[in-house]
């Protein structure tokens, strides 16, 4: 009888309740306290409803007391986790309105709250994230089938119908993790890996408005959760590593590296080996596609980051860049030419002597480009204070390579502008080193005379052969070519022609 009567009591709430962060809604080890429970259930409450068809506004926050505020944020949440179709505009108008207007109160309830958040909130907050945000993209350019028409520059813009809705998710998604009141250690165990990664997929979505959302979320993400750091990292590395060698297609590249370019700004000195093996097994090969150009500021600015940050680094980057310089894609080659010297600029004169030979051979060959922008590019790299005092230190080895390059300009380029250039480029040589100067010239114009009597060799050489060819037609019989035909210049003549049929005897 007495048990009956003590039963029917209430009881004190415990010291541990009453310290507890959100009206009391907390988490102590793994059990949840009877007003989380009841949180939940009322959710679930709340979902079954949603089942049955009801789907009605929930109270304001501020129409209910202050120890129920927790309770009524994670039932919002949970009618949030509902998803209407947005591409059917005629379709739970007043639904979706009534969700709207929640994800605008939660937004309010986040920015307003002074008080940590407990495990059921975030469980449910990245459970509504991941309901609302985690889809597969229809778009047919998703389709692997499709890679060779795939053309990122050609792409034009797509707008989802659903962003005006998914705009309010992602801010509020980007409220929590900047609030606060979120403890990271906590919140690293519902946005985990798998959180991340899911996160990751979504840059590749067709709307440069949420490219632009997720980039802000995930750079939060990274600054919050240093556990996380290393694998966000990795995860980046695998999406450009299956663009660069498989696909050549994704939407986010340029935004994963605007991501990068803020993380490696903040690499400790000296670098770690993990950070130089990705430049040189990411970076530098993402100039190898031909949407390059979709994301190369974004890219440049990286590699010059790297740079800065260790000007060893200099050698191995322009040797990259070389590896992949653009043959045939004229606008691609003037971009490789900036983005050379904003690397120059960075570069120390040790590591500038390293790779000097291939590096000036390569703006030789940009210097005689037929397309007058690439040559007018490479030509203005002598404006360049920092550039032109490392050329004018090394002039000893560059002049005898780049003096042809500027010969010919000056005698034949049809641009004058890029002639113009290059007469101010020859001035600059001549100043800084006249004996040099006059010396590679005179060199220049002998190697030019040989030239012109090597070319002279195998045109007699190829006519003599054309003589011999037309004898054998005639006669139909094997014949015997005369001592006088330079077996050297046949070789000579037959190393940058089809190899001639003909038996040659000696």
């Amino acid at each position: 009888m007495m048990k009956q009567i003590f039963g029917k009591l209430p009881r004190k709430p415990s010291k541990s309740s009453q310290h507890e962060p959100n009206g009391g809604d907390g988490v102590h080890g793994s059990r949840l306290s009877s007003g989380t429970v009841n949180s939940r259930s009322s959710s679930w409450n709340d979902l079954n409803m949603l089942a049955s068809g009801i789907y009605g506004a929930l109270p304001g926050f501020r129409d209910v007391p202050s120890t129920e505020k927790q309770s009524l944020f994670i039932r919002k949440l949970n009618m949030c986790c509902v998803v209407f179709d947005f591409s059917d505009s005629t379709k739970n108008l007043r639904e979706k309105d009534i969700k709207k207007q929640t994800l605008l109160e939660l937004i309010d309830y986040i920015s307003s709250i002074t008080s940590k958040f407990n495990e059921l909130v975030v469980q449910e907050m990245t459970r509504m994230v991941a309901a609302n945000l985690f889809r597969t993209f229809p778009s047919p350019n998703h389709d692997n089938k499709l890679v060779g028409l795939y053309d990122l520059e050609d792409e034009e813009p797509s707008m989802d119908p659903a962003w005006p809705h998914l705009q309010i998710v992602y801010e509020l998604l980007l409220r929590f993790v900047a609030s606060p009141e979120t403890d990271a250690k906590l919140a690293k165990r519902y946005m985990d890996h798998s959180f991340v990664l899911k996160l990751l997929e979504l840059f590749d979505s067709d709307d440069q408005r949420e490219r632009d959302y997720l980039k802000t979320v995930l750079h939060r993400i990274y600054g919050k959760f240093m556990v996380h750091r290393p694998f966000i990292r990795k995860a980046i590395n695998n999406i450009f590593y299956r663009f660069i060698f498989e696909t050549e297609k994704h939407k986010g590249i340029a935004e994963l590296l605007e991501i990068l370019g803020s993380i490696i700004n903040g690499f400790a000195l000296p670098l770690k080996e993990e950070h130089k093996l990705f430049l040189v097994r990411a970076l530098i090969p993402l100039h190898k596609p031909k949407c390059v150009s979709v994301y190369h500021p974004q890219l440049s600015y990286c590699i010059t980051q790297f740079v800065e940050k260790d000007f060893k680094l200099a050698d191995t980057v322009i040797r990259g860049l070389l590896k992949y310089w653009p043959v045939i894609n004229s606008s691609k080659e003037v971009m490789f030419v900036g983005e050379l010297e904003e690397v120059l600029e960075a570069t120390q004169a040790a590591e500038f002597l390293r790779c000097i030979v291939p590096l000036f051979r390569q703006i030789g060959r940009c210097l005689n480009s037929s397309h007058f922008q690439v040559a007018e590019r490479a030509l203005l790299l002598w404006n360049n204070d920092h550039i032109r005092n490392l050329i004018i230190q090394n002039r000893t080895v560059i002049l005898p390579i780049i003096l042809p390059a500027l010969e010919r300009n000056t005698r034949g380029h049809w641009n004058q502008a890029v002639q113009g250039l290059t007469l101010n480029v020859r001035k600059i040589f001549s100043d800084a080193d006249q004996v040099l100067f006059d010396e590679c010239l005179v060199r220049f114009q002998e190697d030019e005379l040989k030239g012109k009597e090597m070319q002279k060799k195998r045109e007699l050489t190829w006519r003599h052969l054309e003589d011999v060819a037309a004898t054998t037609a005639v006669s139909n019989e094997a014949v015997l070519v005369s001592r006088f035909v330079s077996s050297i210049a046949i070789a000579t003549a037959t190393s940058t022609s089809p190899t001639p049929k003909t038996l040659v005897g000696s």
